[in-house]
């Protein structure tokens, strides 16, 4: 998937290697993990596919560059993505697995691990830098009126880290009483 993230990228105007980093970094990294060395490594496949061509543009007084652009073929593949009924027929999340077994550790762990999950955040200023960067960006590519659909990701980004927060604190409370009871039946069985 991270290849039609890199053509969905460069669909809306050409860029360079780090562009595409740029941008990566600034907004698909908040739902979808790759390293540098792996967005370059698509970049091959995907010219290998015939899905991107690359243009070598000779610069003076600074180091020469490579720009992408999206192929007819490669605007072709993106759109048969996007129509893929791509809908997870099941539903498969580690975490959740890891959480069912959590019983196997201490409770003070547990407790210590839910804590520090519901404070990590993706979105510590509640949107507004990643939303600046979608308007920024809306003004740099060759079709604005795609910023909508990053917007709404955006959104569910921010709906879903709020959820996980939620569901945090209903965990924790549900340890803190559960200690609490395993603390009281330590006291009754020592009298």
């Amino acid at each position: 998937m991270l290849k039609h993230g890199i053509l969905g990228l460069i669909s809306n105007s050409d860029k360079t290697g780090y562009e595409i980093m740029t941008v990566f970094r600034d907004s698909l990294s908040h739902f979808w993990s790759a390293q540098t060395s792996q967005i370059y490594r698509e970049l091959q496949t995907l010219q290998k596919a015939g899905w991107i061509s690359r243009k070598h543009v000779e610069q003076t007084g600074r180091p020469d560059k490579n720009v992408f652009s999206i192929t007819p073929a490669g605007h072709e593949e993106l759109i048969r993505w996007l129509r893929e009924d791509n809908i997870p027929a099941e539903l498969r999340n580690p975490f959740l697995l890891k959480t069912f077994f959590m019983g196997e550790l201490p409770v003070e762990e547990n407790i210590a691990f839910f804590k520090a999950f519901r404070d990590a955040s993706v979105f510590p200023d509640e949107g507004r830098q990643v939303t600046a960067s979608a308007d920024l960006y809306a003004m740099a590519v060759d079709h604005p009126e795609k910023a909508v659909y990053w917007k709404l990701t955006i959104a569910f980004g921010m709906m879903y880290e709020k959820m996980q927060r939620e569901w945090c604190d209903y965990c924790l409370q549900e340890l803190e009483a559960f200690r609490q009871k395993q603390q009281e039946n330590t006291e009754d069985i020592q009298q």
